[in-house]
């Protein structure tokens, strides 16, 4: 592969799965399509499955984020996010997604292309495309304990909103 791109092997374990792929050049992420029909009710967390297994290099994991379009438009949210799949992870690859509405207009479905980010379930169809996945790679990280980290580097000086919101 003399792209640079690192290979992941990938086993297709439903049919139909799609195989993730960049939308334009120069894009982070593959875009990852659900695999079956869905129905993510308000208040439900679910796992919209892929129809992938992936063999991830080690050294590298695969972070699972939402897309933008579904943040903006509707109350589904990617439930861990950035999720980490790592590199000894060989089970089917599948995206927690919690549908955040309240209950009302509970009899109301839509799906993902609906804009105003309405309230109610939501019906995920089989090749829609519900996340994005990043490789990543991932040094490892080696602790020292040491009597105090206060004179070790510089101190920003506080944390948790200290830089205020302007």
């Amino acid at each position: 592969m003399g792209d640079g791109a690192v290979e992941v092997l990938v086993e297709i374990c439903r049919e139909g799965a799609v195989l993730p792929s960049y939308a334009r050049p120069g894009d982070a992420g593959m875009d990852v399509c659900s695999a079956e029909d869905v129905i993510i009710r308000p208040g439900e967390t679910v796992l919209v499955p892929t129809g992938l297994k992936l063999a991830i290099p080690e050294g590298y994991e695969i972070q699972v984020r939402p897309r933008s379009g579904i943040s903006l438009n509707t109350p589904l949210r990617v439930s861990n996010s950035p999720g980490t799949i790592d590199s000894g992870y060989r089970g089917e690859l599948c995206i927690i997604m919690t549908n955040t509405s309240g209950d009302e207009k509970a009899d109301a479905v839509f799906t993902i292309e609906s804009k105003g980010n309405r309230k109610g379930a939501y019906r995920i169809r089989r090749g829609d495309r519900v996340a994005q996945i990043v490789l990543q790679a991932v040094p490892k990280m080696r602790f020292t304990v040491v009597d105090s980290v206060a004179d070790k580097g510089l101190d920003r000086g506080g944390g948790f909103g200290s830089t205020g919101t302007r």
